[in-house]
C-alpha cells in the first residue's frame, strides 16, 4: 500500500485515538505514567458490573492528542503475559538525558541507557513500567523533521 500527499475523503478526520495496556496495579501504573512520565490523568472510571476500570492519561486532551488506555480488571491476581509482538510505546522528551536523570532518581527502570542510535542522529532510551511495557523516550531536538 503506497502513500499519497492526501488523504482519501472519508479519512480527512482519521487519527489514533489511543493505545490500551492491561495493567495488573492501576495505582502503581498511574503513579508512574503522571509522576515519573508527567501525563496527566484524563479520565477515569470504575465498572463494577464489568469488574475492571479504566483510566486514560496523556499529555493533553483525547481530541487533540493520542493517549495512553489503562486497563484494570480486577480479578488479575497474576502478571500479565506481554507477548512477543508488543514492540513499545513511544514519547518525545526535550532532554534525553536529563529526563532519564530525573527518572533513575525518582526510581524508574532505565532499561536502555540514553544515547544515540546505531546508525542513525535520533538520540534515545527506554524505560520500563510497572508492569514492564517498554518505554522508548526520543530526544525531539534530533527527530529528523
Amino acid at each position: 500500500m503506497g502513500t499519497t500527499d492526501s488523504p482519501a475523503p472519508h479519512q480527512a478526520n482519521h487519527r489514533v485515538m489511543h493505545t490500551m495496556i492491561r495493567v495488573r496495579d492501576l495505582d502503581a501504573s498511574l503513579d508512574f505514567y503522571t509522576r515519573l512520565l508527567g501525563m496527566k490523568v484524563l479520565r477515569r472510571k470504575d465498572y463494577p458490573e464489568g469488574r475492571f476500570s479504566l483510566a486514560f492519561v496523556g499529555y493533553g486532551p483525547e481530541i487533540n492528542h493520542a493517549v495512553v488506555e489503562l486497563t484494570h480488571n480486577w480479578d488479575q491476581d497474576k502478571a500479565y503475559d506481554i507477548g512477543n509482538a508488543y514492540g513499545h510505546l513511544a514519547i518525545a522528551v526535550d532532554d534525553i538525558y536529563a529526563t532519564c536523570e530525573e527518572l533513575k532518581r525518582k526510581g524508574a527502570n532505565i532499561t536502555r541507557a540514553p544515547g544515540p542510535m546505531k546508525n542513525d542522529t535520533l538520540h534515545l532510551a527506554f524505560v520500563q513500567d510497572p508492569d514492564g511495557y517498554k518505554i522508548e523516550l526520543i530526544d525531539s531536538k534530533t527527530v529528523a523533521a
